[in-house]
């Protein structure tokens, strides 16, 4: 910031220090959680937060939020030297984010999918998901456990050189070759993706790795299969379904096609259509609730898909909204509300693990207000600074008076708005001089006169 605020303008620097840092993100934490629908309405005495207000000035948090740098710009390298990079003003947070999610210990049960940073703002790496919730905004692939904590992620710039130690299955696929290569080998650790990424080459090397996967897949991906036609499963209605086995090199698959409102069909390598239970569902024309065949393979995909949807749903309970012309400003927020909903989860998973009740656990938004008022007051002073006041004219008087000593008092508002008797007086001009000489030799005429009037007293 420092560094960036002294590229802009050398004379005047920013001279940020830590624990303001940490004010100023505790403060962002805070505006997530209020949801006012725009910053400086927390400094305006008709709508002031005290726990913002009273941290920073407004004129140094928006200093502080103009000059939020991670990266120095005269280093970065210019596009035509071939390895530019669309992420360089946040790559090391995003280096450094990284390696902190990975260090997280797994669960056995991993998925990836998509994730939208809402922003419809000019950018470059702004895209557009019709079937989203959000539909415009920043993709973000995610690897995440099936209980919502994240281990990896990658934002979506476009074409992606792969990594020549891994193979190359597909831009889809390859994604999640990246993203799994922190998944410990040979462990029967399993991953769950969407018909996107599924491929039988992707799940074929996932094999080799000692990783088995499931995902639902399009049927124009599976080579030489055979499998029945919707309208013939739609007719023998729901919960029919259709399996189908093939081997690949030493990897047994498992095709499974089920219909219900609609056919999918799954591939898996570990699990097939095998043992069939029954599940509850809503039947809209009769009414009532029925039972419905439902393979393995299916309901092991709907237990453990679900990661990165929990995450998504848990960021945008309390989303950081803050309004800026920087691209890159929504990535860092997003990446600090996805910080904070990982400690909270891993807070969660050791409530858990020592037998806490759920009633005793800390719900969501007390965990984010209290690491917002850690920042903004563990070992701060919070004494009023020198600055633009923002809590209107009685905080102005306040503070005038603290520095200058007394003053005259400040008019009713009633009296000092009301736009007319405030006319300036002209003082000192040769008009009032003789006026204030013919008031003098007036009062000693009347002086004298008086005198010669009172009644002569005895000798």
């Amino acid at each position: 910031n420092t560094l960036y605020a002294t590229q802009c303008d050398a004379n005047k620097p920013l001279n940020l220090t830590a624990k303001e840092l940490e004010q100023f993100l505790g403060i962002v934490l805070y505006m997530s959680l209020f949801g006012l629908p725009a910053t400086r309405l927390f400094w305006c005495s008709f709508s002031r937060v005290a726990q913002v207000a009273d941290t920073l000035p407004l004129t140094r948090w928006e200093a502080i939020k103009r000059f939020l740098h991670f990266n120095d710009n005269n280093a970065q390298p210019g596009r035509e030297e071939g390895n530019f990079d669309e992420l360089y003003k946040i790559r090391p947070l995003i280096t450094h984010l990284i390696s902190k999610m990975n260090a997280i210990p797994m669960s056995e049960k991993l998925s990836v999918n998509e994730q939208m940073v809402p922003f419809k703002g000019l950018s470059r790496l702004k895209q557009y998901l019709p079937m989203k919730p959000r539909k415009w905004g920043y993709k973000v692939m995610v690897l995440a456990g099936s209980d919502g904590i994240p281990h990896n992620f990658e934002v979506y710039t476009g074409k992606v050189l792969q990594p020549p130690e891994l193979a190359d299955v597909g831009a889809s696929g390859n994604v999640v070759l990246r993203l799994a290569q922190p998944v410990p080998k040979h462990k029967n650790y399993k991953l769950y993706f969407d018909n996107w990424f599924c491929g039988v080459q992707l799940q074929l090397q996932l094999a080799h790795q000692g990783i088995q996967c499931l995902g639902t897949i399009c049927s124009n991906r599976l080579p030489g299969s055979n499998m029945i036609s919707d309208a013939e499963l739609r007719r023998s209605g729901r919960g029919s379904f259709q399996e189908k086995t093939a081997c690949v090199g030493d990897v047994n698959f498992h095709a499974v096609k089920w219909y219900y409102n609609r056919s999918v069909t799954l591939l898996s390598d570990y699990v097939g259509a095998h043992p069939v239970t029954e599940v509850e569902r809503w039947d809209r024309s009769r009414k009532m609730v029925v039972q419905v065949p439902c393979p393995a393979v299916v309901r092991e995909y709907n237990r453990h898909m679900g990661g990165v949807d929990l995450l998504d749903s848990l960021i945008a309970l309390y989303r950081t909204k803050v309004r800026s012309k920087k691209w890159y400003h929504r990535m860092v927020f997003h990446f600090l509300d996805m910080t904070v909903v990982t400690a909270w989860l891993l807070y969660r998973w050791d409530c858990d693990a020592s037998d806490m009740l759920k009633e005793e656990q800390i719900r969501l938004y007390s965990f984010k207000s209290y690491i917002a008022q850690s920042l903004c007051k563990c070992r701060k002073n919070l004494e009023r600074k020198r600055g633009c006041p923002s809590g209107g004219i009685s905080s102005e008087y306040q503070e005038k008076r603290r520095r200058q000593g007394p003053t005259a008092p400040i008019p009713l508002p009633d009296v000092h708005l009301d736009g007319t008797s405030h006319w300036a007086k002209k003082r000192g001009d040769a008009g009032d001089q003789d006026a204030r000489a013919l008031q003098k030799s007036s009062a000693g005429n009347v002086m004298s006169t008086s005198a010669s009037q009172l009644p002569a007293t005895a000798s």
